[in-house]
C-alpha cells in the first residue's frame, strides 16, 4: 500500500517542475510548426513511426490490422478489443489500473472498420513503463471462461443496443453494408438479432489474436517521443512478437468492391438517411472528392451564418435537420456520404436538396467563389486533422500496416490545390451516372425512395 506521505512527496516534486514543462511547451510549438511528418523505421521487422514535438506528454499507440473488415467471424474484433488492458501474463487488471493511474496515464482501446487501436497517453518520462505494458497486452490477455462471458458479452450487448437506438449510426452502418456487402460492409457491432454467441468465444478470439498480433499486422506509433527512445524501448519490449501467426493462419484480405443499392428500415426512434457514392481512399487518389464533400458541406463554418456550402444554404430554413457531407477514406476504397437526420419531413427535404446540389455541380452552375472556398475548406480540414494526435496516429499506423508507409495527412493536402471546377463537374456527373447507395431509417411513409429524388440505385 502506498502511503499518503509518498504520494504527497511525488506531488511536491511535480509542482517543482513548472519551469522545465513551460520550456518544453515553448520548444514544442516551434517544432510542431516546422514539420508534422512521422519518422519511420524498422525494428527487427516491426514497423515503427514517431513524431517528436518536444512536449511534456506522449501518446503511444499500437495500430493493428484488425478491424471488422478482417475478422473471420462476427464479433471477434469487439472481443479482442475487450481483452485489452485486462489480465496479462505479468499483471492483473487491478495492477494495470492502479499503476497507470498513479503515473497519470490514460488507457483506451477502440476499433474501426480496418483497425484495432490500443492507446496510452502519459507523461514523457514514463515511456518505458507504457511501452512495456502495451507489449504485454499484445502478448495476449489471459481470461477465464467466467470473465469472458461476464465482460465481453456484456459490453457487446450494450454496444449493440446503443447502435440500434441511434438511427444516424444505424443508417451509416447499413450504408456500408449496401455499398460494400462484405469486408468494409461488415457491421461495426453485430446485430443483436444475429447468432453471435456461436462465433464469439475465448478460443476463436485467441486464434484471431494470434494472427493479428504478429509483426506484419501491427505498427507502433508515437507522438511526443524521439525516434531513438522509441526504437530503444520497442527493441527491448517487443522482441517476442512473432514474425507470423503460430497457427499458420492469415487475415482475410479481399479487395473492396463497390456495389451500391438501397435499404429501408422502419424505426420508431427517429429518422435518418445516408446518401453515398464511391469516394477517395486513404492515399487521396481522388482529391476532388474531398473538395466535393466540402462544397456540399451542410454544417456552417461561421457562427450565426449558414455558411458557403450548397447544403447549408439550401437547408438554412429547414428546422429540425442536421446534414453533413464527408469522405470516409479506407485503405483501398472510400465512401462519399451525405448524412441527414431529424424529423421525417426535414430529412425528406434535405435528401431532395442533396440531389439538386449534386446536379448543379454536374451542370457547372456553381459559382467560382464557392469552389474556391470549398478548396480552401477541404485543405484546412485535412491539415487540422493532421495536428490532432489520435487521428494522425491512426492514419500513420494504418498506412504502415497496409502499404508500409506512414500516411501523412499534410501530404494529402497538396493534392487539393490542383482541383478545378472542371474536375468537380466531371466527378459529380460520374457519381450521378453511376449507382448511389441510399440507406433510410425511420418513418418510411414520409422518407423518400432514391428514385423519388432522382438517384439511380
Amino acid at each position: 500500500m502506498i502511503s499518503r506521505s509518498s504520494l504527497a512527496k511525488s506531488a511536491q516534486q511535480a509542482v517543482r517542475r513548472p519551469c522545465s514543462v513551460q520550456s518544453l511547451q515553448r520548444r514544442g510549438f516551434a517544432a510542431a510548426a516546422a514539420t508534422g511528418a512521422f519518422e519511420t523505421t524498422d525494428v527487427s521487422g516491426l514497423k515503427v513511426a514517431s513524431r517528436d514535438a518536444h512536449g511534456p506528454t506522449t501518446k503511444l499507440a499500437i495500430v493493428a490490422k484488425a478491424g471488422t473488415r478482417y475478422q473471420p467471424l462476427p464479433g471477434l474484433t469487439v472481443g479482442l478489443e475487450e481483452f485489452a488492458f485486462k489480465n496479462t501474463q505479468r499483471r492483473s487488471a487491478l495492477r494495470i489500473t492502479r499503476e497507470s493511474e498513479l503515473l497519470g496515464g490514460q488507457l483506451n482501446a477502440s476499433h474501426t472498420r480496418e483497425a484495432l487501436v490500443l492507446e496510452a497517453s502519459f507523461l514523457r518520462e514514463d515511456l518505458p513503463y507504457f511501452a512495456e505494458l502495451l507489449a504485454e497486452v499484445v502478448s495476449m490477455t489471459k481470461y477465464t471462461t467466467h470473465e469472458f462471458h461476464e465482460d465481453v458479452e456484456r459490453v457487446l450487448h450494450l454496444k449493440q443496443a446503443a447502435l440500434n437506438a441511434n438511427v444516424a449510426a444505424l443508417a451509416l452502418d447499413n450504408a456500408h453494408a449496401v455499398a460494400f456487402h462484405n469486408g468494409l460492409g461488415a457491421s461495426v457491432y453485430p446485430s443483436s438479432l444475429s447468432p453471435v454467441q456461436k462465433y464469439l468465444n475465448e478460443e476463436y478470439i485467441a486464434s484471431y489474436a494470434d494472427v493479428v498480433y504478429s509483426k506484419p499486422n501491427i505498427a507502433i506509433v508515437a507522438d511526443g517521443a524521439s525516434t531513438d527512445a522509441l526504437t530503444n524501448w520497442v527493441g527491448q519490449f517487443f522482441k517476442d512478437v512473432p514474425a507470423k501467426s503460430l497457427n499458420g493462419q492469415t487475415l482475410k484480405a479481399e479487395a473492396s468492391k463497390y456495389h451500391g443499392g438501397e435499404q429501408r428500415t422502419s424505426h420508431p426512434g427517429g429518422n435518418a438517411m445516408v446518401i453515398a457514392f464511391p469516394g477517395s481512399d486513404a492515399s487521396g487518389s481522388k482529391p476532388e472528392i474531398a473538395v466535393l464533400a466540402a462544397l456540399l458541406g451542410g454544417q456552417p463554418t461561421i457562427k450565426w451564418s449558414p455558411g458557403f456550402s450548397l447544403l447549408s444554404k439550401a437547408t438554412a430554413g429547414t428546422s429540425g435537420l442536421s446534414v453533413s457531407a464527408s469522405n470516409l477514406a479506407y485503405s483501398d476504397a472510400g465512401l462519399l456520404t451525405v448524412q441527414l437526420s431529424g424529423t421525417a419531413a426535414s430529412v425528406r427535404k434535405g435528401a431532395e436538396e442533396t440531389a439538386k446540389a449534386l446536379k448543379s455541380i454536374a451542370d457547372g452552375t456553381v459559382s467560382k467563389e464557392d469552389i474556391t472556398k470549398a478548396v480552401a475548406n477541404a485543405k484546412f480540414d485535412i491539415l487540422e486533422k493532421a495536428q490532432l494526435r489520435s487521428p494522425s496516429l491512426l492514419q500513420a499506423g494504418s498506412g504502415l500496416v497496409n502499404s508500409g508507409k506512414a500516411s501523412e495527412l499534410a501530404a494529402l493536402a497538396k493534392g487539393i490545390d490542383g482541383v478545378t471546377a472542371d474536375k468537380l463537374k466531371t466527378a459529380a456527373k460520374s457519381l450521378l451516372d453511376g449507382k448511389a447507395t441510399v440507406s433510410t431509417v425511420g418513418d418510411l411513409f414520409v422518407l423518400p425512395y432514391a428514385e423519388e429524388i432522382g438517384l439511380q440505385v
